[in-house]
């Protein structure tokens, strides 16, 4: 699956969702992990509180940019950015403290690897659906030809 973690330097989960100045992407496996892309903001928020005008334009153009992602890692997002965050189908996850990435992926590794949490076997559930169904459908269509 891809995740995607709000960072300010590409070593630390340290921004704010509409502060973040890179999103580092990664795709994340039972097995390991890999660098996919960093995707880069020039228009961010100076993270103080107060709305602007324009902010509904930044996270539109977020959200968009981050279609495809599962898992959002973020140190804080605001209700409405989360709100439209979900409604894209990412799952966003606020991280407390600034923590390194590569300690986030190894976390999300350790879970994909065991016995997930239910949330995150719905994620796995709902990303994998559509190629489960495909197969499905595949091997139902062979079966009615050989009859």
């Amino acid at each position: 699956m891809k995740v995607a973690l709000a960072t300010q330097d590409m070593k630390t989960v340290n921004a704010h969702f509409n502060g973040a100045r890179h999103m580092a992407i990664y795709e994340v496996g039972p097995d390991g992990y890999s660098f996919v892309e960093v995707i880069q903001f020039d228009a961010v928020s100076d993270e103080d509180g107060k709305h602007s005008d324009d902010g509904e334009d930044r996270v539109r153009a977020k959200v968009k940019a981050l279609d495809g992602i599962a898992l959002l890692f973020v140190k804080a997002i605001g209700g409405p950015a989360a709100a439209r965050v979900v409604q894209s189908r990412i799952h966003p996850m606020k991280i407390p403290n600034d923590e390194p990435i590569v300690d986030v992926l190894d976390r999300v590794q350790t879970m994909l690897k065991g016995n997930p949490p239910p949330w995150l076997r719905k994620i796995m559930t709902r990303d994998g659906a559509g190629e489960n169904r495909l197969d499905f459908l595949d091997d139902e269509d062979m079966a009615e030809e050989s009859l």
